[in-house]
């Protein structure tokens, strides 16, 4: 009996990254690391593992930490506000 295998990957291609158009000068004395916690737990202690990696390989001036209040729903516009203007990148992270 022959059969035929047929193998379904339901994986769409990424989305293109659009640039902002806004480009930040990083200043010698470190950059601003924005951290946005999504609430979940455990998400904290990711971060903070990666705050220690940033550290380790270039220089921090400043660290902003902010936290969603419930992981299924987006980051209120103030955060998201203040991430864009007290910081020069923002890492995200989930944990369980």
């Amino acid at each position: 009996m022959n059969a035929t295998v047929r193998l379904v990957i339901p994986e769409a291609p990424p989305p293109a990254a659009k640039a902002t158009g806004k480009q930040r000068d990083l200043k010698l004395d470190g950059i601003r690391l924005g951290l946005l916690d999504n609430s979940k737990g455990n998400a904290d202690h990711l971060l903070k593992f990666i705050v220690e990696g940033v550290k380790a390989q270039i220089k921090v001036a400043s660290v902003v930490s902010l936290r969603k209040p419930s992981p299924s729903v987006p980051a209120d516009k103030a955060v998201l506000d203040e991430l864009a203007e007290k910081t020069d990148c923002v890492i995200s992270a989930m944990g369980d």
